[in-house]
């Protein structure tokens, strides 16, 4: 069986470039899903941090708006394509998701089915009326039920159902974080964690890699720890697994030097949370202390980061397996379990 070490942040503040305390933790999905992955997986998760102590979820990631469906968005990507054809226009913040209620255009969309109404004639209108909220900043059941906006279809939902659909997406979401954040908060793994400094050498030698999930705890209490160093430097000696996502990689960052004087990880390429990402989360808008994007640039990696923002992106150089965001927690998981052979 393969043997996972899965080091936590237990911070829960960080101060911004003023000086201000600002409340933090790590990323749930970040952590719930990667996990979830790994004990689906048959994978041995040991969960450590840098202090023993319980690590704690940033309130901001259990929010509903991060828990909506993924086939919600999805659906909300490929209608948004339709008329943001370039990449670079196509950025779904948490406005469109939450304030304008775009989140409930696949919803909608069965609804209209489900009530007879033709798929491509149904379609067309919700791209016609999810164009009208996106350039003009106005609510996507607005736009459905304007008839300037377009006339709808023979059977379309009308104004109550459209509304009470939407109402329906944003309590589901809020039921899904309610269920991620107890998950989270009563997991005997999460709950009990190992101190970094009381793992051994020797007991380093029963796993197979290290994963550091992310938030913006790893900048706190991860990022210039001697632990840190001496595990990753033990894995990646022996060509093991070193894994990260988002801000995980600021972990790396405790690394030292190798033989040759330079980085350990000097030339590797990864990937990261963007500088660009940063800022549209509350930590850079109010002020990061600074960027993890380019602490790891300086420091020697070679950063690959996706042209798009929040879209998923991993990166796997060698034994090191990175990846850039939240959405990529899924998939950099899957790409661990390939290199421990498990999936």
């Amino acid at each position: 069986m393969a043997r996972l070490l899965f080091v936590v942040s237990s911070a829960t503040e960080m101060a911004l470039a003023d000086g201000t305390p600002h409340e933090i933790g790590y990323w749930p999905e970040e952590v719930y899903r990667p996990l979830h992955r790994y004990l689906e997986a048959d994978v041995e998760v040991v969960v450590a941090t840098p202090d023993g102590a319980a690590p704690t979820p940033d309130p901001l990631g259990l929010e509903p708006r991060f828990h909506y469906r993924d086939e919600d968005e999805d659906f909300l990507a490929s209608v948004i394509r339709t008329f943001a054809v370039d990449p670079e226009d196509i950025r779904i913040t948490l406005h469109h998701l939450t304030g304008l209620d775009l989140i409930a255009a696949r919803s909608i969309q069965l609804a209209a089915g489900t009530a007879g109404v033709d798929p491509v004639d149904a379609r067309s209108h919700i791209e016609a009326a999810a164009r009208v909220a996106w350039f003009e900043d106005r609510n996507f059941v607005d736009a459905l039920c304007d008839p300037q906006t377009g006339a709808a279809p023979s059977k379309f939902p009308g104004e109550a159902q459209l509304r009470a659909i939407a109402g329906d997406v944003q309590r589901e979401a809020s039921a899904e974080a309610e269920r991620v954040r107890i998950e989270l908060t009563t997991s005997d793994l999460l709950m009990n964690p190992r101190s970094l400094s009381g793992i051994t050498n020797e007991e380093l030698e029963g796993f197979d890699g290290v994963f550091f999930p992310g938030g913006h705890g790893p900048m706190v209490d991860l990022a210039a720890n001697p632990d840190v160093d001496r595990l990753v430097r033990h894995f990646h000696e022996r060509s093991q697994v070193v894994s990260a996502v988002c801000h995980g990689p600021a972990a790396l960052l405790s690394v030292g030097t190798g033989y040759d004087g330079a980085w350990l990880l000097d030339g590797y390429r990864m990937t990261v949370f963007t500088n660009d990402e940063e800022d549209q989360v509350p930590v850079g808008q109010l002020g990061a202390p600074w960027y993890v994007e380019t602490a790891v640039r300086n420091k020697g990696a070679v950063v690959d980061n996706a042209p798009n923002e929040w879209v998923s992106h991993v990166v796997v150089d060698r034994n090191v397996v990175t990846g850039q965001n939240p959405a990529s927690s899924d998939a950099v998981a899957d790409a661990v379990l390939k290199k421990l052979e498990v999936l």
